[in-house]
Formats: C-alpha cells, sequence, structure tokens
C-alpha cells in the first residue's frame, strides 16, 4: 500500500485556526473505529511499532513531529515533519513500522485515527 499524505487546508481569523482533520473519504467505508491524542515532551518518541491489521492515520495539531514509516516487506523508508508549519493528514497502512519523535522547541500534540478499536486482549501492536 501507498503512503498517503494528505495537505489539509486550514481557515485562519483573529479567533484562531480550524482544519478538517479526518473525512469520511480519508478512511472509506466500513466501520468506525477510535480517534485518540497523545502528547509527546520536548525529545520524545512515540511509536515504535506496527500492526498487522490495524491502518492509522496521523496529525500533528500542536508542535512539530518527525515521522519515521518503515515498509516490513520491502524496507523502503518514508520520512515527514509534520506540524504547525506542515498541518497534513499521513495515512500508516498494515505492515509499517512507525515512529514519531517530538523535534519542536513545545509540547507536541498528535491526533490520531486507528481504524478499530483498541482491545486490550487483542491489541494488533507488534514491537521490533
Amino acid at each position: 500500500m501507498k503512503l498517503t499524505v494528505k495537505k489539509l487546508t486550514v481557515k485562519k481569523d483573529e479567533r484562531g485556526w480550524l482544519a478538517e482533520i479526518v473525512r469520511p473519504g480519508d478512511v472509506g467505508k466500513g466501520s468506525f473505529g477510535q480517534i485518540l491524542v497523545t502528547t509527546a515532551g520536548l525529545g520524545q518518541i512515540k511509536g515504535n511499532h506496527f500492526h498487522k491489521r490495524k491502518t492509522e492515520w496521523y496529525c500533528v495539531i500542536q508542535g512539530t513531529g518527525a515521522l519515521t514509516i518503515i515498509n516490513n516487506e520491502t524496507r523502503k523508508k518514508s520520512e515527514v515533519t509534520m506540524g504547525d508549519d506542515n498541518l497534513v493528514l499521513v495515512k500508516i497502512p498494515p505492515h509499517h513500522f512507525h515512529t514519531i519523535k517530538n523535534v519542536g522547541e513545545k509540547e507536541m500534540l498528535l491526533l490520531v485515527y486507528v481504524s478499530e478499536p483498541f482491545d486490550p486482549s487483542d491489541p494488533d501492536t507488534y514491537y521490533l
């Protein structure tokens, strides 16, 4: 599966900004998974795993994150710097190892949509 990066439209005015992050066309048809938000302090890393079934969509909504994705089969590596200066939505397919590091100067806020809800009895999360 090809890595998908969608440039987001940011609408700004004197009150702040708004961006529609995940739209129905981004995730396709089927059941709803879950949306989560996580933070990372300066220099901290999140992820370091892959999924066999789940697809994830990442959007850094504050700060700056360096996302690294490695295709487990081809070993092809993709890197995307995302955040305040590059508001994008990145689709991470199954069988792609992924990690994101806060490379900014403030706390990073990462918004994530996951194609299926987390189930502690079957987490579908694999560490290398």
